[in-house]
């Protein structure tokens, strides 16, 4: 059959310089050589400035997709089956060795893979997220070495994941034939195929109690380029598209503005202003004044990891306390002039309801160090009720580019402030801050798959202590909260500039029936640091000699 043509003028939109669009009937060796040329760039350029999405026209490809940091790759059909790659859409971590820690910032979505030789490999730490993808056949989460996270959601993998080394993960809403491995912390949240509850082994959640799925990209029947928003869902179990109508919008890329590099906040406020939608193609965008999103449902659609550097100590994007923004595949990266707060969802003070149509953050990413000498105080604050965190990572950097990477260089207290109630995360990466990473004070919050390293960098006690206890949670939920739940969550600590640093407990929460958590680990990794307790006074202590404890329930 002829493809339609891909717009109804025949013409692809203008979507950037670093965007690479292919369509089914150019040559596989052109193909080829182009993916070749993007990863041989991207394979080890942690910290790079360099931006990319590789796009692919719904058909058929014989591809090698090997994808590097700061790459999208992304399927542009209605449904992932509209695009096959028979061949591979992997990550590996050939450039460390097959150690795959340092495996960040790259994104697949919306494809299906027939892998050659029946398995693909998705090697991959933080901020790798792997959405809407159809494997036909096995998926391995690992290459040979160490692994530390990752997310798939929204995804069928018809054979096994083969977990490996992977120390925790998260699989939502997705369908797998079975699941194979375990460390410490596998979680998984309306899945079909998946372990049973089986802690300290598996978590094992049936259902998404409220959900929404990532915006995506995508080129209808009639060749239309449109943007569909995916609708919100309640106990959301299995993928949104298999055997099944999805249900949501399609937004025509008409009524957004395409941001592309060189494009100012003074150009998206104005666009943002007169009711546009914001589509942000690859690339670095300085700001020098806050994004303002204040209508109902807006979209703020980011490709290829575009990355957002506020300058001057302002906030990189704000919101109002409106129904139903969504906010997706951003990176945002402290600027060299401490910023207060980084994203701010819903003004202060603000008490609403907005339960029929949540605002939705997904794929958003934050980093303070590493690329440049970054500080914020505060990375995330979250105001608006009912707000879904749909997978983040929030990272004072360990290391980086020379210079950017220090107890008082990259100054980062707290990643993630909820004041909203009712507040739902899934997928919560948040690691190093200086002081409490996590400071929930709403009611109602709930949260599925937590994972945090501590700061590795105190020089000494003196400087880890919160009044009279010794360092400061990971995660601590207000005095004055009555109800809070969480699954499937845990603290490490590798304190390697000073290893006789002791945190008191990894987990600060009020003592009352409404305040459950499930499913707890602590470690201490390298032989560095001490963890006293994991939730307030209860739970083991962890030792370089003794470095693994668990906590299925507290209270």
């Amino acid at each position: 059959t002829t493809p339609p043509p891909t717009s109804p003028s025949g013409k692809d939109p203008d979507l950037g310089p670093n965007t690479v669009i292919f369509d089914p009937s150019m040559s596989a060796s052109s193909i080829q050589s182009r993916l070749n040329s993007i990863f041989s760039q991207q394979q080890s350029n942690q910290f790079g400035s360099q931006r990319y999405a590789v796009l692919f026209k719904p058909g058929s490809y014989d591809a090698d997709v090997n994808v590097g940091f700061y790459t999208q790759v992304a399927g542009l059909g209605s449904t992932p089956d509209s695009v096959n790659i028979n061949g591979a859409v992997h990550a590996e971590a050939d450039w460390m060795g097959g150690n795959a820690t340092c495996n960040f910032w790259r994104d697949a979505e919306n494809m299906s893979v027939t892998p050659t030789g029946g398995s693909d490999r998705w090697a991959v730490s933080q901020a790798a997220p792997y959405r809407r993808m159809h494997v036909r056949g096995d998926l391995k989460l690992d290459d040979g070495g160490w692994s530390s996270g990752g997310f798939i959601s929204d995804s069928k993998i018809d054979g096994q994941i083969q977990s490996g080394s992977q120390q925790q993960f998260l699989t939502k809403n997705s369908k797998m034939g079975s699941w194979s491995g375990s460390n410490w912390n596998m979680v998984f949240v309306g899945d079909q195929g998946a372990p049973g509850q089986s802690f300290p082994t598996y978590t094992n959640v049936p259902s998404a109690p409220v959900d929404r799925e990532k915006p995506y990209l995508y080129i209808d029947s009639s060749g239309a380029w449109q943007v569909f928003v995916p609708a919100a869902q309640t106990n959301a179990s299995a993928t949104t598209w298999s055997g099944k109508t999805q249900a949501g919008t399609s937004i025509p890329l008409s009524q957004f503005y395409i941001a592309k590099p060189g494009a100012t906040a003074a150009d998206m406020n104005a666009a943002l202003a007169a009711g546009k939608n914001l589509l942000v193609t690859p690339g670095v965008y300085h700001l020098d004044q806050t994004l303002d999103v204040t209508r109902p449902d807006t979209v703020v659609l980011g490709l290829g990891l575009a990355t957002l550097v506020p300058d001057n100590g302002i906030t990189a994007l704000s919101t109002a306390d409106v129904d139903g923004i969504k906010i997706a595949g951003l990176l945002v990266d402290a600027g060299t002039t401490n910023s207060q707060t980084l994203m701010r969802i819903g003004p202060n003070g603000t008490s609403a309801g907005h339960a029929a149509d949540p605002t939705t953050l997904s794929d958003v990413f934050f980093r303070i160090g590493g690329a440049t000498v970054g500080k914020a105080t505060q990375s995330l604050v979250v105001n608006t009720s009912n707000t879904i965190i749909d997978h983040t990572w929030i990272w004072r950097a360990d290391h980086g580019n020379g210079g950017t990477v220090g107890w008082t260089t990259n100054t980062a207290d707290t990643g993630l402030v909820v004041n909203g109630a009712d507040v739902t995360a899934y997928g919560l990466f948040v690691e190093h801050l200086r002081k409490t990473e996590v400071i929930w004070n709403g009611n109602g919050g709930r949260t599925y798959f937590f994972q945090n390293e501590l700061p590795y960098d105190p020089p000494d006690q003196a400087a880890f202590k919160n009044s009279s206890t010794n360092g400061y949670p990971a995660y601590k939920v207000a005095d004055s909260v009555t109800s809070h739940e969480a699954w499937g969550l845990g603290s490490y600590a590798y304190f390697n500039v000073n290893p006789s640093i002791v945190e008191d407990h990894s987990f600060e929460v009020p003592q009352t029936s409404g305040v459950r958590f499930h499913d707890m680990v602590t470690v201490v990794l390298g032989g560095a640091g001490t963890i006293t307790h994991i939730v307030n006074s209860t739970g083991a202590t962890v030792t370089p000699s003794s470095n693994v404890a668990y906590l299925t329930n507290y209270p």
